[in-house]
């Protein structure tokens, strides 16, 4: 079920791997680009106006690094200008796009998601509402778009227990004190291994 955090000003949400699934095919429902967006989100980490910045040029497979990575310009943490990053992309969503570029018969720079920040936070309310509605489970109607990135990032720094350095790079946060809040909620699956004796 969805993790929420209400405590704060802000509702926190965190999804599993699979609540994830679930979103990105309720999200396809709709159009095979929303579904894009979605993954964007919560499988590549990505910021909401960084979803439509991404094309074909922009993607690469990584020889030294054995990946797939892409080009974003995206938000700078210590302020000022976007900063340029790598960020990086899941093997089966890399196969995704590149299905769906050559469905879509997208010129390699047109952008993968055609849309505003605003339309692809809407896209993701949306989706969430319908799975609340069928799954008659209100938490889900707190979902919101950065909630796929928080999910996403707390899955590599908790649960993969993916180096922090990694993630700051592949991410776009510039220090510490940006990521930090990430790494405060461990799946119960994690805590249970953690515990373990």
């Amino acid at each position: 079920m969805v993790r929420v955090d209400d405590s704060g000003e802000v509702t926190k949400c965190w999804l599993s791997p699979d609540e994830l699934d679930e979103l990105e095919r309720v999200a396809g429902s709709w159009d095979w680009e929303r579904e894009v967006a979605v993954q964007l989100l919560g499988r590549c980490g990505l910021r909401a106006d960084e979803v439509p910045y991404p094309s074909d040029d922009d993607l690469r497979w990584s020889e030294d690094g054995d990946v797939w990575l892409f080009e974003v310009q995206g938000k700078n943490t210590k302020g000022g200008d976007p900063k340029t990053r790598d960020a990086w992309m899941p093997e089966d969503v890399a196969d995704d796009i590149h299905k769906y570029s050559r469905e879509r018969g997208l010129d390699a720079s047109t952008p993968w998601v055609d849309a505003s920040k605003s339309s692809v936070r809407r896209w993701v309310k949306e989706a969430a509402d319908k799975v609340a509605e069928r799954k008659d489970a209100p938490r889900w109607r707190e979902v919101s778009s950065h909630d796929l990135r928080r999910s996403w990032a707390t899955y590599h720094l908790v649960e993969r227990q993916v180096d922090v350095r990694t993630m700051m790079s592949v991410g776009g946060w510039s220090d510490y004190s940006a990521i930090e809040p990430y790494l405060a909620e461990p799946t119960e699956t994690r805590i249970g291994e953690a515990m373990r004796v």
